[in-house]
């Protein structure tokens, strides 16, 4: 009991601060409207409002709700420094993976969730004879393929290239591509794959 309302004691010192800065300039890098911070955090938009101009004082479910939305810690939300660092750790047993059909090459996803619609990175893990088949992505999409270790091959549209050691694949990933580790050794890559990118002609 005493731990919780050191933390409503605390919340409330940061709460007579900078809270409503930092809310607003978190929903500002995310380039989010009050309507949408609200729609995503189930926060009126008139109770935002109010928070950002440092005229009420949320409850701690209340700012629980917009850190969530906003995908940042409570503390975080509290902090008064407007420059504190942001480092986010995700252990290897907590990072999501996707595996191939044949289920030689695994991908584990190291990009952030609120880049997933035009930005995701992945660390790929291909067995010898692993092949990994993709759909088309949308119109102008580029795909980089950077191979760390052995040797990877990637084919798109009819067109098959060579990646060694330190080697770099970037191609469009907006029509089927398959890549694949011909080799008799594991390959592992970095795969970065950039949606809504400039139509390339």
């Amino acid at each position: 009991m005493n731990d919780r309302k050191g933390i409503m004691d605390a919340g409330a010192v940061a709460l007579s601060g900078q809270l409503g800065k930092t809310i607003q300039r978190l929903r500002k890098n995310y380039n989010l409207s009050l309507s949408e911070l609200a729609e995503q955090s189930g926060v009126a938009k008139s109770i935002i409002s109010q928070i950002e101009r440092n005229e009420t004082n949320p409850t701690l479910a209340t700012i629980w709700r917009l850190s969530q939305a906003l995908d940042v810690s409570i503390d975080r939300v509290l902090a008064t420094q407007e420059d504190d660092p942001f480092v986010e750790l995700v252990s290897r047993g907590d990072t999501p993976t996707l595996v191939s059909d044949d289920g030689k090459i695994t991908l584990a996803i190291t990009g952030w969730i609120k880049t997933v619609e035009w930005l995701q990175w992945y660390d790929v893990i291909a067995e010898p004879g692993g092949e990994l088949d993709s759909d088309a992505h949308q119109r102008g999409s580029i795909e980089c393929l950077s191979v760390l270790e052995g040797t990877l091959e990637v084919e798109v549209g009819g067109v098959v290239e060579k990646i060694e050691t330190g080697g770099t694949a970037r191609y469009r990933c907006d029509r089927r591509h398959t890549i694949r580790n011909t080799g008799t050794v594991p390959a592992r890559a970095t795969m970065v794959c950039i949606l809504k990118a400039a139509v390339m002609e």
